[in-house]
């Protein structure tokens, strides 16, 4: 007889976990979140205290605050999590900063081809990504925290023909859960209204190599024989369990803001609207900036923050859609890219490949540009994207990945940080209130990019802010650009903790950067790089 899951409620699937397990979801943002199962596993734990010491992993940041795998983040349901990112897991972030959990982080593309790897019986996954970083076992082997430090580490260095490779161990998985649209009789699982399509296979087949159980959700159960067999993402003989959830609209959302989209799954092509031309911002004007190193038939990254949220706009307003190709790790080309809590879905996309085989781009050829967010400058062009302060140790994702690779890599800032506020007027930037937090720094909190390794590889680097723009060269950071309207020893100089290289060539930044409404010349600027 064919093997086929169970059928069970989200209670009866909380049931399964048993305590001191290793549970792997597979999600990004509340995409593809499981919430039945998530929050009834949740309930259990508050309401007998089980299961408890569990630990999780995740590739990357699954919550938009409130749910996701946030309902795992009580102290004693969780002893320990290796995950990608906690941006926006507050409650999983305080308890990371309070020492309340072993907390690991890995690299969000290596973390999900390590599952593939595991699923193929292979030793873990061997590779350069993550060396000089606090990945690296000789800075901080990716550990967020003080009690982590003297636990074992998940990742070493070994050396293969005289090179040094970063070497992630496998991590045994007990329960793999996932989401998809249609289910049938036979446990046959698809994925076609899910906004990303993520790795569920690699962390499936993973699950399946230690001897764990899928535990699959899904939004409606079918006949067998409805679902198309090339849209079967999991065959049933994979699943062990299967939950349909009985409130989609709270509990299989496709994403944050949405229930269901068409035009983020790629089931129609929607026009422009008013909603996607980006208003005047301090975030619009460091983009603007940013995108002039691009050249035509470049294709781009986006990272979380500042560039996920207004590059792919700002592509559309100067009507360069066709000129560029922009992905984001997800999977993601082209289309617009949502930010925020949305982070990863784009509208109007032409492809949508498995997040796992999208860092094959990212970590074999390289993107050409990536436009990366940084919380820290030092003087040799480190960066610091992944520890904000004590209490906000947020994580790599896929910057480690991605910026390790990349032919040119842009960093996206603010100057300082902490009640900046600016505004702009005939061309120029006038500052109307400095930030408080000083982001050009003589030491960072941790090592998120190393500037001296990107060097030795040849590297293209820039660090965009709204008044400033710097160049890693071999005398160090150099600033080569400075806004029109602002004062190099008071705006600038007073304002970083060390003294920069200033080029013999220092240039004012584009004052069309700066104008009010409509399109500033991204497009000839562009091409006029041919």
């Amino acid at each position: 007889m064919m093997r086929k899951p169970v059928f069970i409620s989200g209670a009866e699937a909380a049931e399964m976990i048993q305590d001191n397990s290793t549970i792997l979801p597979v999600s990004m943002t509340l995409v593809s979140a499981a919430e039945t199962i998530l929050k009834e596993i949740e309930r259990r734990f508050l309401e007998t205290g089980s299961p408890r010491g569990l630990t999780i992993l995740h590739s990357c940041g699954q919550s938009d605050r409130d749910r996701g795998i946030q309902h795992f983040a009580h102290e004693h349901m969780i002893a320990r999590v290796v995950g990608g990112h906690w941006g926006l897991q507050p409650k999983m972030m305080e308890l990371i900063a309070n020492n309340r959990v072993l907390a690991y982080c890995f690299p969000q593309g290596q973390f999900a081809q390590l599952f593939r790897s595991m699923a193929g019986g292979e030793p873990g996954k061997i590779t350069k990504v993550g060396l000089g970083t606090f990945i690296d076992p000789r800075i901080d082997g990716g550990k967020m925290n003080e009690v982590t430090k003297n636990a074992p580490n998940l990742v070493e260095t070994i050396e293969i023909n005289g090179e040094l490779y970063m070497w992630y161990k496998p991590i045994p998985i007990d329960y793999c859960i996932i989401r998809g649209t249609y289910i049938d009789e036979l446990g046959n699982l698809s994925t076609e209204e899910e906004a990303m399509s993520l790795e569920v296979w690699g962390a499936v087949m993973a699950c399946k190599k230690y001897g764990g159980s899928v535990i699959a959700q899904a939004k409606y159960k079918v006949k067998s024989g409805s679902i198309h067999c090339k849209q079967v993402t999991v065959p049933g003989v994979f699943i062990d369990a299967a939950v349909i959830c009985p409130n989609p609209e709270e509990d299989h959302r496709q994403t944050h803001s949405f229930i269901f989209d068409p035009a983020y799954c790629g089931n129609i092509k929607k026009p422009g609207e008013k909603s996607d031309t980006l208003a005047m911002s301090l975030r619009k004007v460091i983009g603007r900036r940013a995108l002039c190193e691009l050249h035509t038939d470049d294709i781009l990254n986006v990272g979380t923050g500042i560039p996920n949220d207004v590059m792919g706009p700002i592509l559309a307003e100067e009507s360069l859609e066709e000129e560029v190709t922009i992905t984001v790790e997800s999977g993601v080309y082209g289309g617009i890219p949502m930010g925020g809590v949305d982070f990863g879905i784009a509208k109007n996309q032409f492809a949508l490949v498995r997040h796992d085989d999208q860092f094959d781009f990212y970590n074999g050829a390289g993107v050409d540009v990536t436009f990366m967010g940084a919380g820290e400058v030092d003087a040799s062009g480190n960066v610091n994207a992944t520890k904000l302060g004590a209490s906000k140790p947020t994580g790599a994702g896929g910057f480690i990945d991605i910026t390790t690779n990349a032919k040119h890599v842009v960093f996206c800032s603010s100057f300082t940080g902490g009640g900046l506020n600016c505004s702009f007027e005939d061309g120029k930037l006038h500052i109307n209130q400095e930030g408080h937090i000083i982001k050009f720094v003589n030491q960072l909190q941790q090592i998120s990019y190393n500037g001296k390794n990107a060097m030795t590889k040849g590297q293209k680097m820039h660090y965009v802010t709204e008044r400033a723009v710097f160049e890693l060269r071999p005398e160090g950071l150099t600033l080569i650009e400075i806004a029109p309207g602002v004062d190099l020893q008071e705006n600038i100089l007073n304002r970083m903790e060390f003294a920069p290289a200033i080029s013999t060539g220092l240039k004012e930044m584009n004052p069309a950067i700066f104008q009010e409404s409509g399109p500033f010349g991204l497009k000839e600027i562009i091409c006029g790089h041919i």
